[in-house]
Order: C-alpha cells, then sequence, then structure tokens
C-alpha cells in the first residue's frame, strides 16, 4: 500500500523484455534504504517487488499482465520514473490509499497555466471516468492527485509547483501516456452497489446527485 506522495525520482538503468514477462533495472537512493529482497517498491505507481539490490540499483520483474496494463513497455534507459516505498502504517498519509494495482492508462491531452498551478486534461477510458468524481483522488504515475473536473472522455487534475518540479508530470508533454489508479474505496463502493462495474451496462454511474438520491450525503 502506498500514499501516491512521490520520494524521489529515479533512473532506468536496464529495461529487458522478453514475449510474456519483462525486467526493470532502476537507480534510487531514497528508496533504497532500509529496503530488503522482496520488499514493495512502487515505480510510476505500479507496485513491484524487489529481487536484487545493490547500492544505488535495485531490480524487479514485470509480469505480462502488468506490462499489458501499464506504460512501462515504454521505459528507456535513462527514462525518469517516480518511486515511493511501501506505506509504513505510522507514518503520515499525505495523499491517499494507493494499491500499486493500475486500472488503465491515459493520455495527456492539453496542459494550461493556472495561477501558480499547471491544469492537465487527461482523456482516459469510460470505465475509469465512472469511477472519478470532483475533489475526488487519482493516483497518475503513482502521483496522488484530487480531480477537478470529470467529462465524458478526459479529466482534469492541477499540479502545484512542487509536484510539477519533483515528479515526471513536469516533464511529459500532450500525447504521452500516464498510469492510472482510480480511488480504491471508490471502486469498492461501486462494486457493492453494482454501479457501472460492467462495461456496457445501463445502471447509473455513481456521483454526487445519485448519492444525494439515495440518501447518502
Amino acid at each position: 500500500m502506498f500514499t501516491g506522495i512521490v520520494e524521489e525520482l529515479g533512473i532506468v538503468r536496464a529495461l529487458r523484455l522478453l514475449p510474456d514477462s519483462g525486467q526493470l533495472t532502476i537507480e534510487g537512493k531514497i528508496v533504497l534504504s532500509g529496503t530488503q529482497i522482496g520488499d514493495s517498491i512502487a515505480i510510476n505507481g505500479v507496485c513491484l517487488t524487489v529481487i536484487r539490490q545493490s547500492e544505488r540499483e535495485f531490480t524487479v520483474d514485470v509480469m505480462a499482465e502488468t506490462l499489458r496494463k501499464t506504460n512501462l513497455a515504454e521505459l528507456k534507459s535513462g527514462s525518469p520514473v517516480n518511486l515511493e516505498r511501501a506505506l509504513q502504517l505510522q507514518t503520515r498519509l499525505g495523499g491517499h490509499l494507493v494499491s500499486g494495482h493500475i486500472d488503465g492508462v491515459g493520455n495527456i491531452r492539453r496542459i494550461t497555466s493556472w495561477g501558480i498551478a499547471q491544469v492537465y486534461e487527461i482523456s482516459a477510458p469510460p470505465t475509469l471516468l465512472s469511477y472519478m468524481l470532483p475533489k475526488g483522488s487519482i493516483a497518475i504515475d503513482g502521483i496522488s492527485l484530487t480531480v477537478i473536473d470529470v467529462e465524458p472522455e478526459y479529466f482534469t487534475v492541477s499540479l502545484i509547483p512542487h509536484t510539477f518540479d519533483q515528479t515526471t508530470l513536469g516533464i511529459k508533454g500532450i500525447g504521452v501516456s500516464v498510469n492510472l489508479e482510480t480511488d480504491l474505496i471508490g471502486k469498492y463502493v461501486a462494486r457493492f452497489m453494482g454501479i457501472n462495474t460492467i462495461p456496457g451496462n445501463n445502471k447509473p454511474d455513481l456521483s454526487l446527485g445519485f448519492l444525494a438520491e439515495h440518501g447518502f450525503i
């Protein structure tokens, strides 16, 4: 479990892609402090297990399912990546609960300035958009952010200067893919209520209006 507060930018040193799996070697410093083989580290929001490590690098295996559902296969030697160690329960929860299990991939479609912030429009599949709502939480490449608006084909988030400078979003441009993990609690609520959990169903989306109509708020 993670919080979506990125600890450092790591650098991809090697990416080995096989027909049905892969292996990543990442250079990092902060995330290796106290880390042992078998521990979990989120790489661009993807929870992966350390199988080898040295003083400055660690290696993880990547399953075929992970390669299919994320943008990790697009990484190259020298690519920067967001890194976060698994949550310790005694620490502060600066973001939200992030499992590191990616729901799908979105694409940056527009970036605009709004005061000190940078506002990102990110396209996403309808099945993912159905789990989002304004002021809700979203993890983008492992970064905990607050949703501003949700439209039929995209959603928007705002980055403060610190997040822009200290994560990979600050160096990603229009058209670039990003890993998306929707809010963990929202997914379970939708599943239990049978709301929009199956593509193509006709049940109502989970929205503020729906919750108010049924007495939840």
